[in-house]
């Protein structure tokens, strides 16, 4: 054991822990959730601190030895070594300041043991004078949140992009089926399947601009503002060289805040994306609702379009398949939703200079990315390109739909076409009978009417 001191006492640290007295006391205070801070946000913090302590090296304000360890010790942090002591409660009171603390006695005790010394010899490697220097947990943490937002929405733009091929690939693999249109679950008119996956298509189309576009939203960090964007504390030329620094070592196109003191207090641009992460949300609810209830059956239901079996659906009913992957999703839209007022709460209720709810919004956006990430990957590979139609099932349900009469109204007249149908609903006779034996149409002209090239093409010639 080692003994470590603050001004509020001592305490007894494992000899094994590279976390500190700081770190410590935050857990005791806080307790262990279970939960652990999201991998690609600490990576961010660890690149943020690198990017400080290559500025401060290169200008002479951290000496070159001290520097060279610590550098070392957060690239060896990034390469995925001794990451278990990042312990903290993701949702720690103090606007991020036990993480901060926590990734700055494990960078000096890292950095102490590359030098030879004993961890916590802090006189050579200080967690808060040499690891910390010219920085705040106010600057570092927006501004590593904001890293780890940008990979999650470059990850999330390229996922988008084989969803959307998949759909628009099932566009035009179902471009000949026509089927049963239908408004507020009643029959409406015929349209082809095809059109359906291409309203699928062209919404997630619109997702993938919408995330292109965000993520110019958030480019913007405080990084240099210190506690409240002023810069107090941190020299001039590390303010500027920390951002070019930082885009070095992160490999995003981030830009200095032209004003900190607006950056470091404010989160609506966090808020902005959520909502925009929101909107996809409302998309993948919506095509995965469509396709569950179009799955429905297969004997009881709708049973017009077959997902792929992926596990069997009951521990007691043999045979059961459920149609799990888009229940996934749908949760999955549902948790980003509430997330989203969440995260609008918390960005509002911030007080004054700095918000202190800054760790439960981080924690819920990157939640947020990371579910719609993954639930856009098995919507496409696990539902939409296995999705097969059942074509027999989508003609039969159109055959004797009032939808046939109402295309029928353009050419015979509306009340004829209502007569059609109460006749039909009378006699039980098929629609396409009738028709053909009161001479409404001819069998050509009905079969015309109903193609599927006749549906797809916008409007009436005339």
């Amino acid at each position: 054991m080692r003994t470590e001191h603050d001004f509020l006492g001592a305490l007894q640290i494992d000899d094994a822990c590279y976390f500190g007295i700081h770190t410590q006391r935050a857990r005791e205070n806080f307790g262990d959730s279970g939960q652990r801070h999201d991998p690609v946000f600490l990576r961010a913090y660890l690149q943020v601190k690198k990017a400080a302590a290559l500025a401060n090296r290169e200008l002479g304000y951290l000496d070159a030895e001290k520097a060279g360890h610590i550098i070392a010790a957060i690239d060896l942090l990034l390469a995925g070594n001794a990451c278990d002591d990042f312990i903290v409660n993701p949702l720690a009171g103090g606007a991020g300041t036990s993480l901060n603390m926590n990734v700055n006695e494990v960078i000096a005790n890292h950095a102490l043991e590359r030098a030879g010394r004993a961890k916590g010899d802090y006189g050579f490697i200080h967690p808060l004078e040499h690891v910390n220097l010219h920085q705040s947990t106010n600057d570092t943490y927006p501004t590593a949140l904001r890293i780890a937002m940008l990979i999650y929405l470059e990850q999330l733009e390229t996922g988008l992009v084989p969803l959307q091929q998949a759909l628009q690939e099932k566009e035009r693999e179902f471009s000949d089926v026509v089927r049963l249109g239908r408004t507020e679950l009643q029959d409406a008119l015929p349209m082809t399947a095809g059109m359906q996956f291409a309203a699928y298509a062209e919404a997630i189309g619109r997702d993938r601009w919408r995330i292109f576009k965000a993520r110019e939203r958030i480019k913007v960090v405080n990084l240099g503002g210190t506690a409240i964007g002023t810069g107090f504390g941190a020299p001039q030329k590390y303010i500027f060289s920390v951002i070019e620094k930082l885009r070095v070592v992160t490999g995003q196109s981030v830009t200095r805040a032209e004003n900190m003191v607006e950056a470091t207090q404010n989160l609506d641009s966090v808020v902005e994306v959520s909502g925009l992460l929101k909107t996809l949300a409302v998309n993948l609810l919506k095509i995965a609702e469509d396709l569950r209830l179009l799955s429905s059956g297969p004997s009881g239901g709708f049973a017009e379009i077959m997902l792929p079996a992926v596990q069997e659906g009951s521990s007691i009913m043999p045979g059961k398949v459920n149609p799990v992957i888009l229940e996934f999703v749908s949760q999955t839209a549902l948790l980003v939703m509430g997330h989203d007022s969440v995260i609008a709460q918390a960005a509002g209720l911030g007080n004054l200079e700095l918000n202190q709810f800054y760790p439960l919004a981080a924690t819920l956006m990157l939640d947020t990315m990371r579910s719609l990430e993954l639930a856009v990957n098995r919507l496409r590979t696990k539902a939409v390109e296995g999705l097969e139609l059942n074509r027999e099932t989508i003609a039969a349900h159109l055959s004797d739909s009032i939808a046939v009469v109402t295309c029928l109204a353009q050419s015979i007249g509306h009340e004829a076409a209502s007569q059609l149908y109460l006749k039909h609903r009378a006699t039980k006779q098929s629609l396409r009978q009738l028709i053909l034996a009161d001479t409404l149409l001819s069998e050509q002209e009905l079969d015309r009417l109903l193609s599927a090239e006749n549906i797809r093409m916008m409007g009436i010639k005339k």
